[in-house]
């Protein structure tokens, strides 16, 4: 009797907890993404410059460790911050771009943030209503970003368009991918820590977003 009593016990702080984890995820995900968006807005409106890939890399990696290093402590929210900060204002120029590029492009933009938001929620709610356990995609998902990343890099440096459209095409598939993997992850109790969570939601919606806008461009882009 006093087992089943410490099992249900047991089973009911598990449940708590992993429903804190969920609310505080969801909580500072939208704080960090209205951020990103801030800084993205601000720099579209002073037409700052891209800083480029090599700093864009430097200042995403780097951050991203000071993040991960102090995700235990209050630092942890400030370097989160400062993070999602900094990608908002890599992409105000991207969306400028567009916005200057194509005479649809307002269009465009909105098109690749509804659809983003439509993935996003469509593929979280159900990961969250079905429960069912994705953790079985971990290292396919790690493989692949890997692989897709590095070919995003060499059609960067080497100006190949089809290459790239079809990275942004892997990127939307991945992404996709890592939101069912890191919601699965919350809901099991994978991941306890709601400031790495919310890294890894966040970076899945801001590839979806980018993959996104660029395959509109190429097929519905009028210049």
């Amino acid at each position: 009797m006093y087992e089943n009593q410490t099992v249900v016990r047991r089973a009911g702080e598990s449940a708590l907890s992993t429903n804190k984890v969920l609310r505080n995820t969801y909580a500072l995900l939208s704080l960090t993404l209205l951020f990103s968006g801030l800084t993205a807005g601000l720099s579209m409106v002073f037409n700052w410059g891209h800083p480029g890939l090599l700093l864009t890399l430097v200042g995403y990696f780097g951050l991203l460790f000071l993040t991960t290093r102090f995700r235990n402590s209050a630092l942890g929210l400030v370097f989160i911050f400062a993070l999602t900060g900094f990608m908002g204002l890599t992409l105000g120029p991207i969306i400028n771009a567009y916005l200057h590029a194509f005479s649809n492009g307002a269009q465009i933009v909105t098109m690749a943030l509804g659809g983003t938001g439509v993935i996003f929620l469509g593929l979280s709610g159900y990961a969250l209503t079905s429960r069912r356990d994705f953790s079985f995609m971990g290292g396919f998902l790690m493989v692949g970003i890997l692989v897709a990343f590095l070919a995003g890099i060499g059609a960067a440096v080497f100006s190949i368009p089809a290459l790239s459209l079809g990275v942004s095409a892997m990127f939307i598939l991945l992404m996709s991918g890592l939101i069912l993997f890191q919601t699965s992850q919350i809901i099991h109790g994978g991941e306890t820590n709601y400031i790495m969570a919310t890294i890894t939601l966040y970076v899945a919606i801001y590839n979806l977003f980018l993959s996104l806008l660029q395959i509109l461009g190429a097929v519905s882009g009028n210049r």
